[in-house]
Parts: structure tokens; sequence; C-alpha cells
């Protein structure tokens, strides 16, 4: 069996080196234009370069989004743009515009093109032309379930890479093109300004009863557009029997950590099912310690979709990260950077990119100088602990709430 690909979220630096240290093949970040998520951290021309070389020199791939909706404006400024990812050296270039599609080809030939969910490929015919256009990989429609995923599969070039999401967000309108956002707050969710009004929190107002609220079921008012995240890591196999060669982590706008530990659960599941191995409960367990709303398995499977979670929009998760691994000799005597303060009396938990997560409590904690401390009170505070074993860089001290 040949693997997917497993590709992450790099909103900025860290989450891009905590992707790549927890086993993504490859990462998607933006430029500080033309991609759908203006609120990440982005990266200028100098920190784009710098990103592809790290990947690069990690045996790992870069792909740049550029899948707004373009106007007159960008498509003047889009070639430079184009010739400085083809210097930088990046794998990929991510669009949903046909137009974007032309340019690529003439400015950056060299430079894979990947069509973006925004675009909404849902059937063969849509991903042949595009193959035929210049096309190297489809990334579908998120409304697809499974079994057209694999008619899609046998009926495309085989040189042709699909792409599916495996976890992360999911939205209201169709494949994310929605109109909500501009409508209601000019902010464009088109051009990777969403204010995701679908989260927010719905009442009705009756004509002759201005100002009284009521709520539309019963309860405190109802969420009614607010989707439900997706996560497939129960069902790795099918989505490699249905002929995806990339599965993708959404996650933009999420943080350090929860690139890290999703990438991490997912790793793992897909070399279990490479290996034909059942998938340890640890890592099923996993995309809980991170935010997120309530689960769903997505339109992948016919007789069920995501549903709408009703009751409230907001986050939940079972940890908090209190601190980063910055070195680690082999008896496990480390340096750590704060996150959240906890306490030498906490029971913590170790998570590496390689073992499976360790509860302990604490032998010390100590200062840069070596004074014992009780607690970790400031921010980003350098500190000295014994760990249970060695930890490489980048390993997470979580506790459980």
């Amino acid at each position: 069996m040949t693997k997917p690909e497993l590709l992450s979220p790099a909103r900025d630096l860290e989450q891009l080196i905590m992707a790549l240290t927890y086993g993504a093949d490859a990462v998607y970040l933006g430029g500080l234009r033309f991609g759908l998520r203006a609120f990440a951290g982005n990266f200028d021309t100098d920190a784009l370069a710098s990103a592809v070389k790290h990947c690069h020199e990690r045996g790992k791939r870069t792909y740049i989004t550029c899948n707004a909706v373009l106007n007159n404006d960008d498509v003047q400024a889009f070639p430079a743009f184009l010739e400085e990812l083809a210097d930088a050296g990046a794998d990929a270039i991510i669009v949903s515009d046909i137009g974007a599609l032309a340019l690529s080809k003439k400015y950056a030939p060299d430079l894979k093109i990947h069509i973006s969910t925004q675009a909404g490929v849902f059937n063969h015919e849509t991903a042949k032309a595009l193959f035929d256009m210049g096309a190297s990989r489809v990334i579908l429609a998120r409304e697809l379930p499974l079994s057209e995923i694999a008619k899609l599969r046998e009926n495309t070039p085989k040189e042709l890479e699909i792409e599916g999401f495996v976890h992360g967000a999911m939205c209201v309108a169709i494949s994310g093109r929605c109109l909500l956002s501009n409508y209601l707050t000019g902010r464009d969710a088109n051009r990777g300004a969403c204010a995701q009004p679908c989260r927010w929190k719905y009442s009705l107002i009756e004509h002759e009863r201005p100002g009284e609220y009521f709520d539309i079921t019963e309860g405190d008012g109802t969420y009614i557009m607010n989707s439900r995240d997706l996560c497939m890591i129960n069902h790795i196999q099918d989505m490699i029997d249905a002929g995806l060669t990339s599965l993708k982590i959404e996650g933009r706008m999420k943080s350090a950590y929860y690139a890290a530990v999703v990438t991490n659960a997912y790793r793992k599941a897909i070399d279990a099912a490479a290996q034909g191995t059942v998938l340890n409960d640890v890592w099923r367990h996993e995309v809980h310690n991170v935010s997120h709303r309530e689960y769903s398995t997505g339109f992948y499977f016919d007789h069920e979709g995501p549903g709408q979670y009703h009751g409230d929009s907001m986050y939940r998760s079972d940890c908090d990260v209190v601190a980063i691994v910055e070195h680690c000799d082999e008896h496990g005597n480390a340096v750590l950077t704060q996150r959240n303060k906890f306490y030498n009396t906490d029971e913590v938990e170790l998570l590496t990119p390689t073992d499976e997560p360790v509860l302990f409590v604490p032998e010390y904690i100590t200062d840069p100088q070596g004074v014992a401390i009780e607690s970790t009170p400031r921010s980003m505070m350098k500190f000295h602990m014994k760990l249970p074993f060695y930890a490489p860089q980048y390993s997470i001290l979580r506790k459980h709430r």
C-alpha cells in the first residue's frame, strides 16, 4: 500500500516546526496576500523562503495558498508573487481561480498546481478538465462521500493526485464559499477575512414586539448554523481505499500545540494502516486533547452528514499545554519554556513525537539559577525540571483538566 501524504497547517514558523516535528509530510502556508486566512500569521517574502528551506532540509514539501477570489488588482500583482515563490523553491501553489492557474503556468512553470476545495470539484469530468489544464492535484469538495471519491479516482488519470480533508473545522457553506460574513460585516470570507457569523447565537424578533428576543428552540438561543468539526481518526483505511493520496488537516487559525498533537495522532493512524495493525486507543483519544467543537465524520459516509451542533459554538479541550522542551540530556534533565502556569505538585503529561504520553509528578522545578520554585507564574519563563526520560526539542508538557 502506498501511504497517503499527511498535510498539516502552518500559520507561522512555530506551527510549521511543530507540524514537521510531529510527522507531517508537507505543510501548507500563506503569503501576505492572495490566501484565505488573512488573519493567520502568514509569511512575508523572506520568511516564506526560509520556511521552504526549512522544509526541504528535512525532506518535506511546502504548498502555498493562493486560493482567494482574485479581483483585477490582485491579478496585476499576482505574477510578481509567483516569481517570488519560484525563486523560493516552493513545491506547489493552491489556487481556486482559473486565471490564477493560467498565470501560474506562465510565470512559475516549475511550480505544481493544486486546485483548492473552493473550486468545488465534485466529479471526475471536472477533475480531468483541470488536469488537462495543468493541475497536478485536486482538493475535493468537502461534501463528497467516500463512495463518490472512489468513483472519481477510478475515472481520472492515475497521475492526478487527490486530496481530502481528514480533520478540522467544517463550514455551513458549500466548501467554504460563503457570502454571509461579507453581507453582515463587510468582511469577505472569499478573500480571507471571514467573521464566522455561522458561529453566532441567533434569536427571533416578532414585528409587533421590538426589542424582545425569542429563542428559536427551547434553551438559551440556538446556534443554527454551527457546524461540527471533522474527525476521521477512526477511518483512515476507508480514506485510503477510496483513493485519496493526501490527507489534509485544517487549522491555520489554530495553535502550534494543535498542529503538533493532531499531526502526531494522524501520523500514528496512517502508519498503523500502512502496517495493517490496529491503532492504539491512546492516539484515538489524542484528538480530544486539543481545542475542538463536537466531532463528526463530515459528509464522507452516504448515510450520514456532519449535522449542526445547536447548543453552543464553544471550543472544548481535555488539556492545557504548560511548557515546551527546549533541550534535554539523556537522563531527562530538561530546560523548558513556560506556556501556562503549573505547580510542582501537579500531575503533568509528557508528549514526544515518538512515545506514548506519560503522566508524572515533577521531582523538582527550579529557575535557571537552580533555585527551587513551587510554580511557573511568569509567561514564557525558562525553568528546569526532571522528565521521565529523554525528550527531544519541541516535546510538550501539558496538564489534564
